[in-house]
């Protein structure tokens, strides 16, 4: 089976590791703070704050910046449903902006009044922040798909336009540390409150005791081990050549694939990377297409089931109507294989199945 994504993880990666389990410290040590400034100096930003997972970073992002019952959070319905649920897990509303047909990510000029916007730069597509009409109160960045991708303003995570920019390590991302996210920021304040959170809201008191802590903020136990944050740094040493290698497959992708009656991903504007996460075409008949590549070996995926269709969502006061460009882009979705490590022999095999399958 030729999978839709899969980690590249070497030889170097695999000796970080084991260095870790042959030391003193297996979490809460320095691997940490040596992965948040390798991940500060991979975007820019003053400050990287590890997560135990991509999902933990979104509530984290959301705690910090206070967000709460009385808010109501925008986000894009094309996105895991993560993107949403972190606005729930504050208890805040969350609600969503139809999505652009040129780049597949929300369409920032229909961003209308909110108290936080979760913009998800979807498949590694930068969103254009400087569309905004009004910036939110909280402007948050759902790097999951990002980590590599560049703006004229500089890498994404740099948080030049945002307050936080979220990121996942899970093994088909850019880079992984197996489960593993993290948030970047400018501010200090934003920093430490994250740092809290992630940490059961404890604050150390050495003042009274070097044995001493406080909990005065509801926190959680979202860290990330040294095992983790030691296999990130190795594998960050890598980002440029694995999102190169993506951008190669991609480009190689829209030579072979031209003549097929499919609409091929959106290409980055000038000034900007794509960070290629994803390769999603849109194909007719998509059910039949998706089933017969299975059965051919060819793991396609269908990225995303637009969140207002879950259950969990399925309140009655939006629709599918109420997005018709996701509905549309969601009715022939379909992710080709992508990730550093696939052959161009693979590739071809990819372009052949699915040639055969729209005949």
């Amino acid at each position: 089976m030729i999978p839709y994504g899969r980690q590249l993880v070497e030889a170097d990666d695999i000796a970080a590791v084991v260095d870790v389990l042959g030391s003193d410290w297996l979490t809460g040590g320095p691997r940490i703070d040596d992965f948040e400034r390798a991940l500060c100096a991979q975007t820019g930003a003053a400050h990287a704050v590890a997560f135990a997972n991509g999902t933990a970073a979104l509530h984290g992002a959301l705690s910090a910046a206070g967000i709460g019952p009385a808010d109501r959070v925008l986000t894009s319905p094309l996105s895991f449903v993560a993107s949403a649920n972190c606005a729930r897990f504050v208890g805040a509303h969350t609600d969503f902006v139809d999505i652009d047909p040129k780049t597949l990510n929300l369409d920032p000029a229909a961003v209308g009044a909110c108290d936080a916007l979760v913009a998800v730069h979807y498949s590694g597509l930068p969103v254009d922040l400087t569309s905004i009409p009004t910036r939110p109160r909280v402007v948050v960045e759902d790097a999951a798909h990002a980590l590599g991708a560049s703006t004229p303003d500089g890498p994404v995570g740099n948080c030049a336009r945002s307050d936080m920019c979220t990121f996942s390590f899970h093994p088909v991302k850019a880079i992984t540390t197996g489960e593993g996210g993290a948030v970047t920021t400018n501010s200090g304040a934003l920093a430490d409150a994250l740092r809290r959170f992630r940490s059961h809201g404890t604050v150390r008191r050495p003042d009274l005791g070097g044995w001493y802590y406080d909990v005065a903020t509801l926190g959680y136990n979202y860290r990330m081990t040294d095992l983790q944050a030691a296999l990130g740094v190795s594998q960050l040493a890598k980002l440029e050549r694995f999102v190169t290698r993506r951008n190669a497959v991609a480009e190689r992708y829209h030579g072979l694939l031209a003549s097929l009656p499919i609409d091929l991903p959106p290409v980055a504007p000038p000034g900007v990377r794509h960070a290629y996460h994803l390769f999603a075409v849109r194909v007719p008949n998509r059910r039949a297409v998706y089933e017969a590549m299975h059965a051919a070996g060819i793991g396609v995926q269908v990225h995303y089931v637009p969140i207002y269709k879950h259950s969990l969502y399925a309140d009655g006061s939006r629709s599918g109507a109420d997005f018709p460009e996701t509905e549309r882009a969601y009715d022939g979705l379909l992710s080709l294989p992508i990730y550093p490590a696939l052959t161009e022999a693979d590739q071809d095999r990819v372009v052949e199945v699915l040639e055969r399958c729209l005949a």
